[in-house]
């Protein structure tokens, strides 16, 4: 390595070396000359203030409890204006690669350092340089084939549960909103995913402007189901520029008459989009809003309690119970007042699957955290177990690495791991990436 190497090398990876305490700790001393003992590492914080929280240390022989600050040079803390930070003032050791300066707290003292770079085995440094300085999507591609199945299942399983935990935390964000009220957040939940990413945001308004007790009162009629929800989304007029697609159109009439009462009725004017909130171009036919609205005000019409459709079925009877066609109308339209020669399908398989993956497991997995129910969780990713991989760009590339891909639990977790570890190359977050950059000789 050069002598310059703190010039290339990143802070993570002295993050990674203070974390788990990979570094010689023989006669450990401050670049001060005091004895150092480390009693407690500290957690890392991922807000502002010092890199540890809740260190403890014992610094010549004095008990110390307070944050630690990591840098690549000590000159850092001075380029950085921590001196003048009071968010600063209970570091009790600055952690560095190289001492270049001696650094003082905002009282004048000296602040004890630890320098790394002669207490770091230099091979696990070279190992990890060498990743990152890999262009291939997967830092460690070259190598991956000599990682052990284990470790490979492991980060596979953190990864998964990583996922699955970002995805229930936002949901959480609408049970709150929602007062923990969850047959409301359910509703809003799968309404996002039934706009299957291209009009998500759309549905998540409409359903966020559209009272699922709105909705309930008419459960038995699917006519005002559909008036309320194609009304309230601006889809029952058509085009802007073709509005007289629909003249002679008598069911669209009779849509549009009950959507002006229901929507004086229970004061819903301020809350309807416009036809121009949702995007058709280079979509499917089959999953225009338009027939994915119908087919989610079918679902509403034979299921009064989403909560407990979700939450009361094995993943056969849920799926299957998920097979709904939408009414009449609609198996013959496309968009409004447009017959179609080919009748338009219900859910699909994918569909479905999509619905299961996106929807139902995030809210058992929030409602297992929630209610501390850990059958809700295992329930969670037996369902992921049942469903077949995906098939994408992804998941192809791991194939092409020699990992077989069995199932939705398999593919949801190697998605989550390229995204988030591999593309951003956070190997040294990843056991994969830290089982390798251990296999250079390391010190006892």
């Amino acid at each position: 390595l050069s002598s310059n190497v703190s010039d290339t090398m990143k802070e993570d990876f002295l993050h990674f070396l203070w974390l788990f305490q990979y570094f010689d700790k023989t006669s450990l001393q401050t670049t001060q000359g005091d004895p150092l003992n480390i009693i407690q590492v500290g957690s890392p914080n991922t807000s502002s203030g010092a890199d540890f929280s809740l260190s403890k240390l014992d610094i010549g022989g004095v008990d110390w409890a307070g944050d630690v600050e990591i840098h690549l040079k000590s000159s850092d803390w001075n380029a950085h204006q921590h001196q003048r930070d009071a968010a600063y003032n209970n570091v009790i050791l600055h952690v560095v690669w190289e001492n270049d300066i001696p650094v003082l707290r905002a009282d004048g003292t000296p602040m004890p350092t630890l320098e790394l770079k002669t207490r770091t085995n230099l091979k696990w440094l070279q190992q990890y340089q060498m990743m990152l300085s890999n262009r291939e999507v997967i830092p460690c591609a070259n190598q991956f084939a000599g990682v052990s199945t284990i470790q490979k299942l492991s980060m596979m399983d953190r990864a998964l549960i990583k996922r699955l935990e970002d995805k229930a935390f936002l949901l959480r964000t609408l049970l709150i909103k929602n007062q923990r009220d969850w047959e409301e957040t359910t509703y809003q939940a799968l309404a996002k995913n039934f706009g299957f990413k291209v009009n998500s945001e759309p549905f998540l308004r409409l359903s966020q402007g559209l009272p699922l007790k709105v909705l309930l009162k008419h459960h038995d009629d699917i006519r005002q189901l559909e008036a309320l929800l194609l009304g309230q989304a601006g889809l029952l007029w058509g085009k802007p520029q073709a509005q007289s697609d629909q003249d002679d159109d008598g069911y669209i009439q009779y849509l549009q008459k009950e959507h002006r009462f229901l929507s004086h009725k229970y004061r819903l004017e301020d809350t309807q989009l416009a036809y121009e909130h949702w995007k058709f171009m280079r979509l499917r036919p089959a999953n225009f809003p338009t027939v994915r609205l119908a087919q989610f005000a079918a679902l509403i019409h034979q299921y009064q309690s989403l909560f407990s459709l979700f939450f009361n079925h094995d993943y056969k009877t849920l799926a299957k119970k998920l097979q709904i066609n939408q009414s009449d109308y609609w198996q013959t339209h496309y968009t409004v007042g447009k017959t179609t020669p080919k009748k338009v399908p219900g859910l699909g398989k994918g569909s479905i699957e999509n619905i299961v993956i996106n929807t139902v497991v995030p809210l058992l997995v929030l409602y297992a955290k929630e209610k501390g129910q850990e059958k809700y969780l295992e329930r969670a990713t037996g369902f992921l177990e049942n469903i077949k991989a995906e098939d994408n760009r992804i998941l192809r590339i791991w194939e092409g690495l020699g990992l077989k891909v069995k199932n939705a639990f398999d593919s949801q977790a190697l998605i989550e791991l390229y995204n988030h570890y591999c593309t951003p190359k956070k190997c040294l977050n990843c056991s994969i990436g830290v089982s390798l950059i251990k296999k250079a000789d390391a010190y006892g």
